[in-house]
């Protein structure tokens, strides 16, 4: 049986804050693999500024070359429409039965995580894993995961303070990212023209 993390997001790009949380994932929680799923439409945020699907899954495949157990996947912009995680969650268990999955989530969706569409299901198919930055926060984190008992990791990184509208607003004020991504996703977005209007 394999222990698969889940990681899902716009990715709109994705940058090596997310490459960085993928490393501390994989080596915190012995996975055998991590699905890297960009969302067609995320459902709990506004998508501003979204690249096409196309892109941001290519991005994503360039970002991950190298990592031996990450895996970029279509699944959700295969579906179309809102990408609720509780039906990827179930396609999932279809195509790999018998997987222990783990799904990674950054502070702020634990927090949030007893709104999502069907949350209480999703416990049911899958792990919590969310990401600490700091000593406060791993604390806050661990009295929220406490309401979902056994099924909530808390992993505590080393921050690097990254976002995907960070890199969008530098690139459309002309500025290098070359520190913000990795080297064949920032040659794809300058080739691409993506986010510069």
């Amino acid at each position: 049986m394999a222990r698969t993390g889940i990681f899902g997001g716009t990715f709109n790009p994705i940058h090596n804050g997310h490459l960085h949380l993928l490393q501390e994932a994989e080596k915190s929680l012995g996975l055998d693999r991590i699905l890297v799923i960009p969302a067609n439409i995320p459902p709990h945020k506004r998508a501003v500024d979204l690249a096409p699907g196309a892109d941001r899954l290519e991005m994503a495949r360039l970002a991950v070359m190298g990592m031996d157990r990450v895996f970029v996947s279509d699944i959700e912009l295969k579906a179309k429409g809102k990408s609720y995680t509780v039906l990827t969650l179930k396609k999932l268990h279809a195509l790999f039965p018998g997987d222990d999955f783990v799904l990674l989530i950054g502070a702020d969706m634990l927090f949030s995580f007893d709104q999502w569409y069907h949350w209480q299901e999703i416990l049911s198919l899958a792990n919590l894993a969310a990401f600490a930055r700091d000593f406060g926060e791993e604390a806050e984190l661990n009295r929220k995961a406490a309401s979902f008992p056994e099924k909530t990791h808390v992993i505590r990184v080393k921050p690097l303070p990254l976002s995907s509208t960070e890199v969008r607003e530098r690139l459309r004020e002309g500025k290098d990212i070359s520190d913000m991504v990795p080297e064949e996703v920032l040659k794809y977005i300058v080739r691409r023209g993506l986010y510069h209007r």
